[in-house]
């Protein structure tokens, strides 16, 4: 395998332990997001944020496998392109995610995943959000995991 940094769960318990450095300092290992990055499941990964913060849910849809899952918080993970594109109108519309850092490992069997650490907007709030991203040899999205990566404390503060 081949790895560029460090894991999801690395990131989810330095934003635990320090929500409030969380934007703007980076993860040890994670590497600054951009859309410079010239590989092809980078591209993908940096479309579905581009699409997904224009509303294009259609095109969003487009880039998973034709039996991809996104896999939010709170809810259970969606299957197929179909699906996906419902789901995203009924829960999507009005967010903004704002990626700032990644890593990357090649995995034996072809894919690619992604970790991908950053902050979402709803209308109301703004969270810290972890998301993980498989992608096939096609560079087809597999899966999409959404973590939230809020703290205890942040959490108590969206139900008031």
């Amino acid at each position: 395998m081949h790895q560029e940094s460090s894991s999801i769960d690395d990131v989810e318990s330095q934003s635990s332990n320090d929500a409030s450095n969380y934007p703007s300092d980076m993860a040890e290992g994670f590497i600054e997001f951009t859309t410079s990055d010239s590989s092809t499941s980078k591209a993908i990964v940096s479309r579905y944020f581009d699409l997904l913060n224009t509303g294009d849910f259609q095109a969003t849809a487009a880039l998973f496998a034709e039996e991809g899952v996104l896999d939010p918080p709170f809810d259970s993970p969606v299957v197929g392109q179909k699906a996906i594109v419902q789901y995203l109108e009924t829960e999507a519309k009005g967010l903004q995610l704002f990626p700032n850092r990644y890593r990357r490992e090649a995995q034996e069997d072809g894919t690619e995943e992604y970790q991908v650490g950053g902050r979402v907007q709803t209308p109301l709030f703004s969270i810290n959000i972890g998301w993980k991203f498989v992608l096939n040899s096609a560079a087809e999205i597999l899966l999409v995991k959404v973590k939230l990566l809020a703290s205890l404390e942040e959490l108590l503060k969206l139900k008031s």
